[in-house]
């Protein structure tokens, strides 16, 4: 921030939270910069009437809509009632942390936000994108949800957001500070857009590294065979291809208290507690009756095995009743490390063959039932083999998980100077009425009202 300078002359605001305001800034209800929900679908509309909804899911923390669906009216969902148009902002009003707040642009006539967002209309004095980028930032954020009621859904009503106070300079500063914003963002966007393309080649590495390891082994030069399973086709020679009916066998026991560790399984991260997973979800008043797994114990989550939602587990606890538990047989015991097995069930391929071999009508509603996982077969190279391979995926992997965590606190901290710049230049902590460069047009945007 130091790259621009403060404003010369400042005074209190009014507002406790906002501080100081250039002198020449004025403060005001934002229903008086903007009007709040002025449009909305009438109930008597044509039901063949084809919409384009966007509803709170779709629109991100930096103000992107990521999807819109079309629909016909007597198909939308009943909150898919609020008219926009070009130079209005959307705002979410239930659950504000969110932060689901976009600028509508150049709409087809037939947009309409959900109810769950308020649709601000500014009036003739106030910059259409100032006005988005005065809601993006950090303060009016926190005025929202701190008038926000409701501790699972927050929510704040309409009447009570158009009551926040907003900070107005002249027109043509809000100009100003609109392109500067725009100008400066796109480059932090840019930035963030290079290293989450970073990281996607870094996870395209590592599953192709894990993929090629549990199914050729580590010996670049060994002879091979068909495995007889069509998504793995070739593997070692030397290595056994077994039934899992001869690995692994159900097991069923359940909790009397479901006072154990909850487990939870994804296809993201495997088999792992559920109280270390930053999540919101519904859980069950009691867990008595859930199934418990030992450490090693083959946990599969039977709705999104076809996802790849299954693992080895490390950890002794619980899971859903829904889930299938499966333990290796105790005379297969020295003949399997699990932690091979866990790298091998999750690699795109083999999930491939629990799709094969799971039923449903719909490809969403696919499950893995235990008659079909045994048929399922395991390519079985020796145990010390299995650990090798382990070992050798754990170093390399762990490597490029640190990278990976590197390259994400990079961007954690370009989340945050984007998030602070725009705070900056919206409430007058930086003076950037002459910081757009000269040979950035200004286009859309005048300095002069």
């Amino acid at each position: 921030m130091t790259r621009w300078q403060p404003y010369p002359e400042c005074k209190d605001s009014g507002v406790p939270w906002l501080g100081e305001i250039p002198e020449h800034w004025e403060t005001r209800r934002l229903k008086y910069a903007a009007e709040v929900d002025s449009d909305t679908l009438s109930e008597d509309t044509d039901p063949n009437y084809i919409l384009q909804y966007v509803d709170i899911g779709n629109v991100d923390s930096q103000g992107n809509i990521l999807d819109i669906k079309e629909l016909p009216f007597e198909k939308a969902p009943s909150r898919a009632r609020r008219q926009v148009r070009d130079g209005d902002t959307i705002i979410s009003t239930v659950r504000t942390y969110l932060t689901a707040i976009a600028c509508i642009e150049n709409p087809p006539e037939n947009l309409i936000v959900s109810t769950g967002f308020a649709v601000l209309r500014p009036r003739p004095e106030i910059e259409p994108k100032y006005l988005w980028r005065l809601a993006q930032s950090q303060g009016f954020v926190d005025a929202v949800v701190a008038n926000s009621e409701g501790i699972g859904y927050p929510a704040i009503t309409s009447t009570k957001l158009a009551e926040l106070p907003v900070w107005v300079p002249t027109l043509s500063e809000q100009r100003a500070i609109a392109a500067f914003l725009d100008h400066q963002t796109a480059k932090i966007d840019a930035l963030i857009a290079e290293q989450r393309h970073l990281i996607e080649h870094l996870q395209e590495r590592r599953a192709a590294l894990i993929s090629h390891a549990v199914t050729k082994g580590l010996e670049p030069d060994a002879p091979t065979k068909h495995s007889g399973i069509p998504a793995i086709d070739r593997i070692p020679a030397h290595w056994r291809v077994r039934k899992n009916k001869r690995i692994f066998e159900e097991v069923n026991e359940r909790s009397t208290t479901g006072e154990e560790e909850l487990l939870t399984v994804s296809h993201i991260t495997g088999v792992t507690p559920r109280s270390e997973k930053n999540v919101y979800m519904f859980l069950a008043e009691s867990f008595e009756g859930y199934k418990i797994c030992r450490p090693n114990d083959l946990i599969i989550n039977t709705m999104w095995a076809w996802m790849g939602a299954l693992g080895i587990t490390e950890y002794a606890g619980i899971v859903s009743p829904s889930y299938h538990v499966y333990r290796l047989k105790k005379n297969r015991t020295p003949d399997y490390f699990p932690k091979y097995l866990d790298f091998l069930y999750r690699i795109p391929s083999y999930v491939c063959e629990i799709t094969r071999h799971s039923k449903g009508i719909w490809s969403s509603r696919l499950r893995l039932y235990p008659d079909y996982f045994f048929e399922m077969c395991t390519p079985s190279p020796p145990f010390e083999e299995q650990r090798a391979i382990a070992a050798y995926l754990d170093r390399e992997t762990a490597k490029i998980d640190v990278l990976t965590a590197e390259i994400e606190t990079g961007i954690a901290h370009l989340d945050e100077y984007r998030t602070a710049l725009i705070s900056a230049a919206v409430t007058g902590k930086i003076d950037v009425r002459d910081a757009l460069p000269a040979d950035v047009p200004a286009q859309r945007y005048s300095t002069e009202p």
